[in-house]
């Protein structure tokens, strides 16, 4: 769901390229349809700049992008919730949307946990019809997401959630704070190449890792006071040397997107991932043990970063 060090390929062909390879005779006979474009009544209202949020947010968490390295948040929100840090609003990109909604919705870390064991993240790949533009469509993602949620908008569920994506024709960053919660989060994880972009009125978004793989400048548009940024990426310097020229660009490039946001945070979680990641049950379960571990190594931290602004504990105040 956004650029992401993926499991070491094959020798001769990348994992990307067998799949697509493998797929592209369906995607033509499945070929003459409509690309995909919502125009519900409860179609989400993209914006430049996420809102004042009123009552002001004294506290937001931003969950970054990072595909499978996104289970890391999981662990992160065990660790908030048993010390009772609740955030007032959660921005996400990309799987940092999708576990955001999960989390607006009202479910409990071991909820989300729960739910995101169940099946695999190949149940919700659905061949595309478009093999050019993303060899997964992404109705599965958004029907997963809605039903998670109950059916709600992003208005109408009990924390409040930003949704970032970008819009496809020029990677602006967009954000959405109202309408259908699993198009908003198809739009943010719509990993050009891989999920076929969302049109939504008439205008495409993509992956929110394009414009903002950790927004916290979205987070500080809303007046959020205290701002915990996550960031599920891969750590500066770690890119092994067997890497391919293509390969470290991106990763130079994601970096100059991450770096000016998440130096706004208030306070940065960071775990140490395996650069090399994949959808293997085994890499879930790595990400969402080293995202609790730093969470925890970080926790005593966090608490005097809050009490210091705050001027008391955040437990006593809730």
């Amino acid at each position: 769901m956004h650029p992401t060090p993926i499991e070491r390929p094959p020798a001769g062909m990348g994992r990307r390229t067998a799949v697509i390879a493998l797929l592209t005779p369906l995607a033509a006979l499945l070929g003459g349809c409509a690309a995909f474009d919502y125009t519900g009544a409860d179609a989400p209202l993209a914006l430049p700049t996420p809102p004042q949020l009123s009552p002001v947010p004294r506290i937001a968490l931003v969950l970054g992008s990072g595909g499978p390295r996104g289970y890391a948040h999981i662990g992160v929100l065990r660790v908030l919730e048993e010390a009772g840090i609740t955030p007032d609003v959660v921005v996400g990109s990309s799987v940092g949307a999708l576990i955001g909604a999960f989390w607006a919705s009202g479910l409990s870390a071991a909820e989300i946990e729960r739910r995101s064991f169940e099946g695999g993240p190949l149940t919700l790949f659905d061949p595309s019809p478009f093999a050019d533009r993303g060899w997964i469509h992404g109705q599965k993602l958004q029907d997963y997401v809605n039903r998670g949620v109950g059916g709600r908008r992003i208005e109408d569920l009990p924390r409040r959630l930003i949704v970032t994506a970008a819009r496809r024709a020029d990677k602006a960053g967009r954000f959405f704070v109202t309408g259908n919660t699993g198009v908003a989060v198809r739009a943010s994880g719509a990993m050009p190449g891989i999920i076929s972009p969302v049109g939504i009125g008439g205008v495409e978004y993509e992956d929110g890792d394009e414009a903002y793989p950790v927004p916290v400048s979205a987070a500080k548009a809303t007046g959020a006071q205290f701002v915990i940024a996550v960031d599920v990426s891969a750590r500066p310097g770690s890119t092994p040397a067997e890497a391919s020229t293509t390969m470290r660009e991106r990763d130079q490039r994601r970096r100059a997107r991450i770096d000016p946001e998440v130096a706004r945070a208030d306070f940065l979680l960071h775990p140490d991932l395996d650069y090399w990641a994949g959808p293997r049950h085994s890499y879930f379960v790595a990400a969402r043990d080293r995202g609790e571990a730093h969470a925890r190594e970080r926790l005593q931290a966090l608490q005097a970063a809050l009490d210091a602004r705050f001027g008391t504990s955040v437990q006593a105040r809730r």
